[in-house]
């Protein structure tokens, strides 16, 4: 299995486009557990403010991400664009180094960060243009490796945010590591990101034609059923440090040790994607997947004060494994003849999952609490899941 992934470690542009993937990792699992912390807790902004925090970042996120996609295939210029997000994540996290409040706040993770966050859909882009050159047989796991390399910081970053936490490290800590992290990022970019051109081409394409293009009805079924599942990792990401800080008086380590070990476990299940991917189709996989998922979902409010807690981890990084991995290759081979765009509908997926997420965040928490919040998005989940199962299975 391993040989499948030597390309990976062989081949200069994937590695740089590795050590990319890996940083970018190791930032967004810095910020992800703690951000509703900062937003309800540290900043003042409440329930409500961080819902609206999230549907605004996510429209500002995917309206980005779809148009550097489609410029980038229209051009055949995705170098220079990879610079600009990496130096939107240094100007993000150095706001929030040098003048730190709730409007700050605001301004960087609403606006400034998901701009910057087009990377990764640029990245995948980019890694699907160099594993072209490994023959097709070889794509899927490399594809799979360089997904799992954004997992892995989960497994050692995490675990260092819970010792320092723990340690009486203040959570506003994550920014000056991040921006580090951020000036790494776009030195690489600048010195080894592949040039422009080879076996790039521009799409030939307008701007209005591409966009057309994804509004599509078959294509735009899949997108909506794809973000439903992605729903539930949203809502386990603003869950987890609510429900373990707020609700039971655990600590912001304890966030991270949790997040860390979830991490760390769905890297060998993603390791394991090849495998299983010629026994069972695609959407059957997510479908047992998500159920797994939002299983742990479930678990977290009910659990969070209790030992048993831990276990949920097993389902957690089993199910994460799968709805985390193999959408990215279904969705690119909806558009397999244009990466960029192809790679934007992993940002529509993760809108729509996003929006459907703070839908059910904001009527959770109105309503009852973070209970039914994850009651409403394990609903939300499994019915994309089976969306998609029963849409494929009629078009075969």
């Amino acid at each position: 299995m391993m040989r499948a992934f030597l390309p990976v470690l062989t081949d200069p542009a994937l590695r740089a486009l590795a050590g990319l993937m890996v940083l970018l990792g190791a930032v967004l699992c810095s910020f992800g557990p703690v951000t509703s912390v900062l937003a309800v807790e540290v900043f003042g902004l409440g329930d409500g403010g961080f819902a609206a925090l999230l549907v605004a970042s996510s429209l500002i996120s995917v309206s980005a991400s779809v148009y550097v996609g489609i410029r980038a295939d229209q051009t055949a210029g995705r170098r220079g664009m990879a610079m600009v997000s990496c130096g939107l994540m240094l100007a993000g996290t150095l706001m929030m180094v040098l003048r730190p409040g709730s409007v700050t706040f605001v301004l960087a993770h609403a606006v400034v960060l998901p701009l910057a966050s087009t990377l990764f859909g640029q990245l995948f882009a980019q890694a699907r243009l160099a594993a072209a050159a490994h023959g097709e047989a070889a794509r899927d796991s490399i594809m799979v490796m360089i997904r799992a390399l954004f997992a892995l910081p989960f497994v050692v970053v995490l675990p260092l945010w819970s010792v320092a936490y723990a340690n009486g490290v203040s959570i506003l800590a994550v920014y000056p590591v991040c921006l580090v992290m951020a000036a790494m990022m776009l030195g690489l970019t600048a010195g080894f990101w592949p040039r422009d051109g080879g076996a790039d081409r521009p799409s030939g394409l307008s701007f209005h034609a591409a966009l057309a293009e994804l509004a599509q009805g078959p294509l735009a079924l899949r997108v909506l059923a794809l973000g439903a599942v992605n729903a539930s990792g949203t809502l386990y990401m603003a869950l987890l440090g609510l429900v373990l800080v707020e609700s039971v008086g655990r600590g912001p380590a304890d966030v991270a040790l949790y997040a860390g070990l979830v991490a760390g476990l769905e890297v060998p299940f993603m390791l394991a994607m090849p495998l299983l991917l010629p026994r069972m189709r695609r959407t059957t996989a997510i479908l047992w997947g998500t159920l797994l998922y939002v299983a742990h979902v479930l678990a977290l409010p009910l659990l969070a004060g209790s030992p048993l807690l831990w276990l949920a981890i097993v389902p957690a990084a089993a199910g994460g494994a799968v709805i985390l991995t193999l959408p990215i290759a279904y969705l690119q081979d909806l558009l397999a003849d244009r990466p960029g765009t192809g790679a934007s509908l992993m940002a529509l997926q993760r809108l729509t999952g996003d929006v459907m997420a703070a839908v059910c965040f904001a009527v959770g928490t109105a309503v009852s609490g973070y209970g039914l919040v994850a009651a409403l998005g394990a609903v939300v989940s499994l019915g994309g899941a089976v969306v998609l199962h029963l849409a494929d299975r009629r078009k075969r």
